[in-house]
Parts: structure tokens; sequence; C-alpha cells
């Protein structure tokens, strides 16, 4: 009601609930808006010496990130690269795992909480056991295979090498979240089934595969973008010694050695507003095609 004035106990509700959003608002502004601007502001400006000063160059840091045979090109094609080997894979194998363990088995419980374990593990550790791994001077996974491959220094099996470690570090989570989504889908509908005569396997592509294309597609899309901004696993495995570096650069690992290596935080900036662009035009499509084959019961 127009000119209606607030009791003195709607007053102090008010203000009550202004001091409880209070701090949510405040760390969104200081740690996600203000970035946000302060990072397209600086992609305008060339860093001065020891990283103090601005000076601004309009698009020249554009139009060096975009330049034909800039390493923003190549450490683009080698995230792609990891996000090919990453995503589906540990979709496909989190999937298999979800419908097994989310049978009546013994030790279920313990089974999934194995599965798990490489998700709550501490980046560094992560590291640590699979550079340990891959260590051409023990040689384990070379006993292991009878093989002689230089898995983190060959620039032909680097990048595999690294995938296979986002693969194993993120199966576990797609897990869960697909164990969720089974335990949504009516049990009717594959008892439904079986008195039809579908085998397991047609139960799983025509009654699973459809009823959970809503979990597939939430976790397509976040591991994808996650995918896209791989940057420790690299930043921890491969020495910057290592000759085959180049060859797995993510764009997020080539913006951390322009902003801090090389304290040029304008190319930086100017590299994560391109990756940026790169993500938002895929989520778009991602968007678009959602319709055609994801179906919401």
């Amino acid at each position: 009601m127009a000119g209606h004035k607030m009791t003195k106990a709607q007053k102090n509700q008010a203000i009550w609930g202004l001091a409880f959003v209070a701090p949510t608002m405040i760390g969104l502004i200081v740690l996600n808006f203000y970035p946000i601007f302060y990072t397209v502001y600086q992609s305008f400006m060339k860093t001065g010496a020891f990283g103090r000063g601005n000076t601004f160059t309009g698009l020249s840091n554009y139009a060096a990130v975009l330049s034909p045979g800039s390493d923003f090109w190549m450490s683009l094609g080698n995230t792609f690269k990891y996000a090919l080997i990453e995503v589906p894979f540990s979709i496909a194998l989190a999937l298999v795992l979800a419908v097994f363990l989310n049978r009546k088995i013994a030790f279920r419980s313990g089974y999934r909480t194995i599965f798990f374990l490489p998700m709550v593990a501490a980046p560094a550790a992560v590291a640590m056991v699979w550079r340990f791994l891959y260590n051409q001077e023990f040689e384990l996974l070379n006993h292991l295979f009878n093989t002689h491959i230089a898995w983190i220094s060959d620039v032909n099996t680097a990048w595999i090498a690294i995938g296979v470690i986002g693969v194993w570090s993120i199966v576990g989570y797609n897990m869960i979240l697909f164990i969720s989504g089974l335990q949504e889908i009516p049990h009717d509908y594959y008892e439904a089934a079986e008195i039809d005569g579908a085998t397991g396997i047609r139960q799983f592509f025509h009654i699973t595969i459809p009823l959970l294309s809503p979990t597939i597609f939430f976790v397509l899309q976040t591991r994808l973008i996650g995918a896209l901004q791989v940057f420790d696993l690299i930043f921890m495995v491969m020495d910057k010694t290592n000759q085959a570096l180049r060859s797995v650069q993510s764009v997020v690992y080539l913006f951390y050695t322009e902003a801090f290596t090389y304290k040029d935080r304008g190319m930086g900036a100017a590299i994560v507003r391109c990756m940026l662009v790169v993500i938002l035009v895929i989520t778009f499509i991602l968007q678009k095609s959602e319709k055609k084959w994801v179906f919401y019961n």
C-alpha cells in the first residue's frame, strides 16, 4: 500500500535480514564481481616493470593472443585434447560403476568410498603419487605393462598421461552423482521390462540412459567446463624443464605463466577473457542441444 510505514518490528526484522545476507553479498562483490570487472579493465592494459603501473594499450593484448601461431591456440588445442580424454572416459566409467554399485552387493558402501577417495585427496598428494608411478627411474608402470615409455616426458604420451590422472581423479565424483540419479528411477520400469523379456543391456540403453539423461547432461556440462580450466594437474606433475610441457600446456597454465611468471597481467587477463568466450560458446551449444536428447520425466 502506498505511503505505508513500517512498524518497529518490521524495521527490526528487515535490519536483521540485511545483517544475515550482508556477509554473502559482500563476499560476492569482493571475491566475484570486482575481480570480473578488474580483469576486463586489465586486459586493455600493459603492466609496467616489476608488475607496477598500467599503460592503456587498447586491443593490442587481444590481437597478440588471437594472432595466428600464438601460444593461445596451441594451449587451446592442448586443453581440448585433455577434455576429450577426461570428459567422455570419466563419464562412461562412472556410469558403469554407478550401475553396478547401485545394486545390492556385499561391501557396497566400501566400494563407493574407495572410488570416491581420489576426490577428497589433496591435489599435491595425487600429483606425488602419479609422478612416482610415471617416474622413469623406478618405472613402476613400465614394469607392470612390460614397456619402456617415457610417460610424462614424451610429447606423444604426456597429454594422455595427464588425461589418465584427470579421469582417475574425477570418476568417483561422477559416480556418486549417477548413483543419486539412478535411485530416482522407479523400479517399476525394470520390472515391466523383465516381464517383456528385455535383457539387462536393453534395459540399460532403453530405460537407464534416457531416464538418467538429465544427470548425464549436468555431469557433461560441469565436467567439460572443469576440464577446460585444468591447471593443477599440469602444474604439479610437469616440471618447467620438461620438454613435453608445451604439448600439454593448457590455457589456464598459459595464463599463469604470462600473469605470474612474466608479470604481464594485461596479457594474462586477455587470455582469460578469450577462454571465457570459448566456454560460453560451448555452454550455449550444449544448452541448445539439451532438448534433443535430455528427457525429463
